[in-house]
């Protein structure tokens, strides 16, 4: 794992999603899919289930019975005629993955989600779902974890019927990543010391984007060390408030749940710092805006750049 691999993988995001649109415009990966699914199963590790966590919301919100589960689970749901198991690996090859589609080989539909052709999770699989997103030469999965997003979003919006155009949502989101990025000189050095205290950096966003904090607290863990946890909007003022009472309290807040205003409350009368991405709350020490900021989808696949820069420049010091 190498700091600066890590800087320029997060460099060509903007690059990666235009050729994602470009080749979801040439062909459908979910063309294949069957059309009598009642159930989905979505299997992964990391990153690979924090994206999952989202569709299966999107999907059980839509009457589709759906979880994401941990690869390592030894309980799950059996083998059921219609059900839609969806494993998901950059590499292809993460172990507790692979045993956990062990179970459902030559019982349930099965579309793998991989970056690497060829590997051992595309043995198993009755559809191979490419996520174009390049070798991502640090080690850490950025660009997977953001195209693994958007292709769960065409997924669920094919299963559910919900009109979405994804090619342009992704050029949409590429637009607002390179905005971040070609704009980092304003605001990067000040994110970057608002969220550098002692006692590590707090992640929060709503159920509905949760990955966002899940994804960007890893980041502060894999690539500079540093102690990090993600948190539910909603669940934070039953969670985590507690927290602010005794320590130096860091966090970045993505904006967009009902209970905002209800955790700012708590982070105004103990002086706590709160970085909000997205827009702005009342109490946040700064405010990092971005084209699109307002609309869900391209929030979900853009705004955990910020800590990812964020632990870029960290891990580069």
């Amino acid at each position: 794992m190498n700091p600066a691999l890590y800087l320029a993988d997060l460099e060509a995001k903007p690059a990666a999603l235009t050729g994602l649109a470009d080749s979801l415009r040439a062909a459908d990966p979910f063309a294949a899919l069957p059309r009598d699914v009642r159930r989905v199963v979505f299997l992964g590790m990391g990153s690979s289930r924090y994206a999952a966590g989202v569709a299966a919301l999107r999907l059980r919100a839509a009457g589709i019975d759906a979880a994401a589960e941990y690869g390592s689970a030894e309980l799950s749901y059996p083998p059921a005629p219609g059900t839609l198991v969806v494993p998901i690996s950059a590499t292809g090859g993460s172990v507790e993955t692979l045993d956990a589609l062990a179970r459902y080989h030559g019982h349930a539909f099965v579309a793998a989600l991989t970056n690497t052709p060829g590997s051992a999770i595309t043995e198993y699989a009755d559809v191979i779902v490419p996520m174009s997103a390049g070798p991502e030469a640090s080690g850490v999965a950025c660009r997977t974890y953001q195209h693994t997003l958007a292709l769960l979003l065409g997924l669920t919006a094919r299963l559910t019927g919900r009109p979405l155009d994804l090619p342009a949502l992704l050029l949409r989101a590429a637009d607002s990543t390179a905005d971040l990025l070609d704009r980092r000189g304003s605001w990067l050095d000040h994110a970057s010391e608002l969220l550098d205290g002692p006692h590590g950096v707090y992640t929060v966003a709503p159920a509905e984007r949760l990955s966002s904090a899940e994804q960007s607290a890893l980041m502060f863990r894999e690539g500079p060390r540093r102690p990090a946890d993600a948190c539910e909007t909603g669940d934070w003022s039953h969670v985590d408030v507690y927290l602010t009472k005794t320590l130096d309290y860091r966090a970045i807040l993505y904006p967009g749940s009902r209970y905002d205003a209800q955790a700012m409350e708590w982070v105004r009368e103990r002086g706590s710092t709160v970085l909000t991405v997205g827009p702005h709350l009342d109490g946040a020490a700064h405010t990092i805006r971005y084209p699109g900021d307002t609309d869900p989808d391209v929030a979900l696949l853009t705004e955990p750049l910020v800590a990812e820069l964020v632990a870029a420049h960290w891990w580069l010091a």
